[in-house]
């Protein structure tokens, strides 16, 4: 028998709660018929080769491992509750992890995903309270070749600062309507949860004396999908963004823009699919609105599409040009191209290749520094190009399995 720690109070086993809300759903699936409890989750993992990756001194190649790449390595569970009369609770808890060493992702959160609880009406819609999506997110992604393919990760916008992917509030308040004829909108605020600081304020990073701070966004976005075209346009605004749990990052490659007192981003998206594949195309407006001083503006404009041979078979091509201007300056054209192969509805096996080069320089402390290359909604997938390296390639075969 383990016996109680006589020393300080040892840390909580993120995997042991694990396991035991697995356990939990089983018996709650058998105890309450009326209720509905589905685990889930999508494992991806591969090989990835870039030409260019920093160093030290500079820059090298790089081969490496690499998972979350299609989309992120998680398992959640969603639970309905049918109250009658159209009324229904809902729920949701996801975690994001790493195949490669075991850990919890998302900042070490055990459901830093999204962890939300709240009630839908049929003809209305559903009210949610917790750590949830901006409409950003809901209502932008579906037109970007990063959601419609396994190019994934490496092909979002650099670092994500438009809020297309990685955008989770904390302390939200969200309400999505119905869905009527594929028109959906939707209104979200998340809270500073600090006394006398409603609209949040700057953590002591920032230059100021404020302690930790506090973060508060408000966004919103209308949506139409039907069967074969779609549009969509949302705005977020997150205050504060190095104040939120985890922060938001201010860098693009190797341009750090912050501290920012406002991420301000607009989108807007547009489809049209047919059976044998699809066109999209998809601009976003970042204001990243400086603390002190100037701020900067990043503009993205993105088109792509795909086509079917088969149904197990498909291959499509994008572009992308990022561009940022004001204090700070640059621009990045991106090319993602992929193809996949699906052995089932659950298990594919893809291959990607993506090109970026960059241009422009800007004076850091009375020096001219060149703009650096940077491929991935996160500085964690592959990093800067390096020194002395304004492109970057990178090559990947990978392997998605969702359950």
């Amino acid at each position: 028998m383990m016996q109680r720690p006589t020393g300080p109070t040892m840390p909580v086993d993120p995997t042991r709660w694990s396991l035991g809300i697995v356990s939990l759903c089983q018996m709650c699936t058998v105890a309450q018929a009326q209720s509905s409890l589905t685990l889930y989750g999508l494992i991806d993992v591969g090989v990835t080769y870039a030409n260019h990756a920093a160093t030290l001194t500079g820059h090298d190649s790089l081969m490496r491992f690499a998972e979350g790449v299609a989309q992120g390595n998680r398992w959640g569970i969603r639970g309905v509750e049918d109250l009658g009369q159209g009324l229904r609770a809902i729920f949701t808890i996801e975690s994001g992890f790493s195949v490669g060493n075991g850990i919890i992702l998302q900042g070490g959160a055990l459901f830093g995903r999204q962890a939300w609880l709240g009630l839908e009406a049929t003809p209305i819609g559903s009210l949610t309270l917790g750590r949830q999506y901006t409409l950003s997110r809901d209502f932008i992604r579906n037109y970007t070749i990063a959601h419609e393919s396994p190019a994934g990760n490496y092909a979002y916008h650099i670092n994500d600062l438009d809020q297309l992917v990685t955008s989770r509030i904390n302390n939200a308040v969200k309400f999505t309507s119905a869905n009527v004829s594929g028109f959906r909108f939707g209104v979200m605020y998340g809270f500073s949860n600090q006394a006398g600081e409603f609209a949040g304020s700057p953590s002591s990073t920032a230059g100021t004396a404020n302690g930790e701070g506090s973060s508060r966004t408000y966004s919103i976005g209308v949506n139409l999908d039907n069967e074969s075209f779609g549009f969509g346009i949302a705005y977020t605004n997150i205050r504060f963004p190095a104040s939120a749990t985890p922060p938001f990052t201010a860098t693009i490659a190797n341009v750090d823009t912050g501290p920012l007192r406002n991420i301000k981003t607009l989108g807007i998206g547009i489809r049209y699919v047919t059976d044998m594949g699809g066109v999209w195309g998809n601009w976003t407006h970042t204001q990243l609105v400086a603390l002190v001083g100037e701020s900067s503006t990043l503009n993205n404009y993105e088109i792509g599409g795909e086509y079917a041979f088969t149904p197990a078979v498909a291959s499509g091509l994008g572009y992308t040009l990022s561009a940022l201007s004001g204090r700070w300056g640059g621009r990045w054209h991106q090319i993602n191209s992929f193809i996949d192969y699906k052995f089932s509805k659950t298990t594919e096996i893809y291959a990607l290749a993506v090109y970026q080069k960059a241009s422009g320089s800007n004076v850091i402390d009375g020096q001219d520094v060149p703009v650096q290359a940077e491929i991935g909604a996160s500085s964690a997938f592959i990093g800067n190009s390096g020194i002395g390296a304004n492109a970057q390639l990178v090559l990947r075969i990978g392997l998605l399995h969702k359950f």
